[in-house]
């Protein structure tokens, strides 16, 4: 696995609108989020058209809560271990919100978001840690990035956000 041009080479690239650019070139961070529309229900297609504003909101009653939303992340690993990228890594994804880390507020600035599959209540696949570690070791590589600076979503927004949950297992995390 390589980045060519803030991409992973050889994944399926879908395109969002929601992203703007960096206030500057750092990317220090790796926040892993965890995504299912409607909770516990893994549908790719849906996150896809969250991510690039085409969900219909008449599907689920729950997605009358993302009418008008804008979110994207930079990849997201479905439960068969399928990466999908959305947003190029020197772009701001909107994944995180209003977050804080090492006391600086608005990480998007300089974090690269992972979705997975998946939800607070259900363990994560095999081939999803494996995807994980592959793109974490080329963002090592690319981007400096250290087994310190891999977070939950939860770790940035406590209080406000639970993911990855507590059946990921961090230990998984081989960098």
């Amino acid at each position: 696995m390589q980045v060519n041009n803030h991409q992973l080479s050889d994944i399926t690239f879908v395109p969002s609108p929601n992203f703007d650019s960096r206030p500057s070139d750092e990317i220090s961070l790796v926040v892993i989020h965890a995504i299912s529309l409607p909770l516990g229900n893994y549908d790719t297609s849906l996150i896809r058209d969250l991510f690039t504003n085409n969900l219909k909101i008449d599907l689920h009653p729950s997605f009358q809560d993302l009418k008008d939303l804008r979110v994207s992340s930079h990849l997201l690993i479905t439960r068969i271990g399928e990466i999908i990228q959305f947003v190029p890594f020197n772009l701001r994804a909107w994944h995180a919100g209003i977050s804080s880390y090492e006391g600086r507020e608005n990480c998007n600035d300089f974090s690269i978001g992972i979705e997975l599959e998946g939800c607070d209540h259900e363990i994560f696949t095999a081939e999803q840690y494996h995807a994980l570690n592959q793109i974490l070791r080329t963002l090592a590589d690319e981007y400096a990035i250290t087994r310190e600076n891999i977070v939950g979503h939860s770790d940035i927004a406590p209080g406000r956000k639970t993911d990855p949950g507590p059946f990921f297992m961090w230990n998984k995390i081989k960098l």
